[in-house]
């Protein structure tokens, strides 16, 4: 028996069988080469390897019948590599079913995968977390809005999105990308004991928007907590997920936000940009201003630019690529 390793695959083969191993993987991977060249970005996302031609004596791959979906890595909110926050971003030329959707997303174990089509003069936007969709996603939506601004639409500075939460945009300004998303103002509620014991720390106030956000008394108390995740599980007010924000020193203000009821294996999300409606409302009350710089102290971190517009927020951040590649699925 022996190996034969071509351009990263191995393949076991019986003695006197090498040659034809090696003239067989050689036919194939030109073949799927040639299928590659030539392709325009519209006809990228979408490829139907059933209908390229085989050469004559050649066993199909079994992947060959697949469809290819164009796939994206980005570190969202952040300048450099491994910070800010990652997202998926898959681009479609329609709509697959949500069963697919939402096991490509578990399938990635990002914190979001988002799945764009373009509809016209705008694209349609959904995301999904390896468990669930979810009705609005900051840093997923500034990862979107940096792969089509640089990746598929580059004559463009501005990208606009339909989704669960209304109309969206992504504008690119200089190095930052600028969401304009709807305000979500939060109310006032009542402390309990289990949110106190949840994060280990005394709350100054409780608010609910989406969210439940707790306010603590400093930057230093909101970077070193370290909440009691199943004890924040159980409060009725966080089924969605919880915001622990204070007064910054480094910056205007500083939060992070846990969901342990969306994400049960990571129930810290590093930047979040939807907990910003809400913070951005609430902050600009408390500090007497419109613009404010906020980061966001997971161990990724992350860095906000944000402006109350009264019934919409302005949210900007870097974005990184990491990653550019295909999935495929049938």
């Amino acid at each position: 028996m022996e190996c034969l390793r071509l351009h990263g695959c191995s393949v076991h083969t019986h003695n006197g069988f090498l040659h034809n191993a090696i003239r067989v993987l050689y036919s194939t991977r030109r073949a799927m080469s040639s299928n590659w060249q030539n392709k325009d970005s519209k006809n990228e996302t979408k490829i139907r390897w059933k209908e390229r031609a085989i050469p004559h004596g050649i066993e199909r791959p079994c992947f060959l019948a697949q469809e290819r979906m164009k796939y994206y890595i980005v570190d969202a909110f952040t300048d450099q590599l491994f910070k800010g926050n990652q997202a998926g971003v898959c681009l479609l030329e329609e709509w697959p079913d949500d069963q697919l959707m939402q096991e490509i997303a578990a399938e990635n174990n990002l914190a979001e995968t988002a799945f764009v089509v373009k509809e016209g003069n705008h694209y349609g936007l959904r995301w999904f977390t390896p468990e669930v969709e979810m009705d609005l996603c900051g840093h997923a939506t500034l990862a979107t809005g940096f792969v089509i601004l640089n990746f598929v639409d580059k004559e463009v500075e501005k990208v606009s999105f339909e989704t669960m939460s209304g109309h969206l945009t992504v504008e690119k300004i200089g190095d930052l990308y600028q969401l304009d998303f709807p305000s979500r103002p939060p109310k006032p509620i009542s402390i309990t004991p289990e949110m106190e014991k949840a994060i280990g720390v005394p709350v100054l106030e409780a608010h609910l928007s989406r969210d439940l956000m707790l306010v603590v008394g400093s930057e230093e108390e909101v970077r070193d907590l370290s909440p009691n995740i199943e004890v924040l599980r159980k409060i009725p007010e966080a089924s969605i997920g919880v915001i622990i924000t204070a007064k910054g020193v480094s910056c205007d203000f500083v939060s992070r936000y846990f969901a342990p009821n969306i994400d049960a294996a990571a129930p810290e999300d590093p930047v979040t940009g939807s907990s910003h409606c809400t913070l951005i409302p609430f902050w600009k009350e408390r500090l007497g201003k419109s613009n404010m710089v906020a980061r966001q102290l997971s161990k990724r971190g992350g860095k906000l630019i944000c402006e109350d517009c009264g019934e919409r927020v302005k949210i900007s951040g870097n974005a990184v690529l990491y990653l550019e590649g295909s999935i495929w699925v049938k």
